[in-house]
């Protein structure tokens, strides 16, 4: 008995099943793959870091919270410097205004007997002083003031018939000069130029005056004249200024004539708020 042939038709519809499952498989895979490569562009990409910075707030700068840079400047410090002369051990003493400008009352001084000088010693140590070149046999005494807008420190010697006017710049007492060149001396009643001195408050500042006052009724009253007199900025020169009447027929005991009789700067009076020279 013979065996029957395979049915050549069936054969070949189960192989074509065959591939395509085959196919659909590899499909699948390739298709896995493809999802799940990353993409050549994305690849080559440089992935950005995150990076969490912690930032604190300021609040902007007032005006009154700036610190301002400030630059300090130390001024040269003023007074005279020290010496090694001193006031004399025999020599009148005062206090007196300050004259080298660092803030502090100094010393004036008058020594007695034929070489007799007057002088200063400050606060700082500094001693200076010039001879009273004078034949009048009346004891000295002065006074110290600062005069005029540029603050000139001057000292008035009142010698009885005369006053002598010394100029105090520069660490050194200076007989001052007239424009002739000559010592300034104001006269005390015994020529025809004045009577005294004084010094007059104008503007807020003292200037100092020529003062003269006048009788021509045998001194039951008087007529008073006062000239300003303008030193130069070290004090050194004296120039006049015009006379001016200050008052007519005054009596004696006016202060503008008791002030005119007299040698004082503002309300320094010589004899009494200044040095004397010592009394033998």
């Amino acid at each position: 008995m013979s065996t029957p042939e395979p049915n050549p038709t069936a054969s070949r519809r189960t192989w074509a099943w065959v591939i395509v499952a085959c196919v659909v498989v590899v499909a699948v895979v390739v298709a896995v793959i493809v999802a799940t490569r990353p993409d050549d562009d994305d690849a080559a990409a440089p992935q950005p870091t995150t990076s969490t910075t912690s930032t604190t707030s300021t609040p902007a700068a007032t005006p009154s919270d700036t610190p301002t840079a400030t630059t300090t400047t130390t001024a040269a410090p003023a007074g005279c410097a020290a010496t090694d002369d001193t006031t004399p051990e025999d020599a009148g003493v005062a206090e007196v205004a300050d004259v080298d400008g660092d803030g502090r009352e100094d010393q004036g001084w008058i020594t007695g007997g034929a070489d007799r000088r007057f002088g200063i010693t400050t606060a700082s140590g500094a001693t200076f002083s010039a001879a009273i070149d004078s034949a009048s046999p009346e004891p000295a005494s002065a006074v110290v003031q600062v005069v005029q807008t540029d603050e000139v420190p001057i000292a008035l010697v009142d010698l009885g018939r005369e006053a002598l006017l010394f100029s105090l710049s520069g660490c050194a007492v200076t007989p001052v000069q007239n424009a002739q060149g000559e010592p300034y001396t104001f006269d005390r009643g015994f020529g025809d130029a004045g009577t005294g001195v004084g010094c007059t408050s104008d503007g807020g500042v003292l200037r100092l005056a020529g003062l003269n006052a006048v009788s021509a009724d045998d001194g039951a009253t008087f007529d008073v004249t006062r000239t300003f007199v303008d030193l130069s900025a070290d004090g050194r020169t004296a120039t006049n200024g015009d006379a001016e009447q200050v008052a007519t027929g005054a009596a004696k005991d006016d202060p503008v004539v008791t002030t005119a009789q007299e040698v004082s700067c503002g309300d320094l009076v010589a004899g009494e708020d200044g040095p004397s020279e010592p009394r033998s």
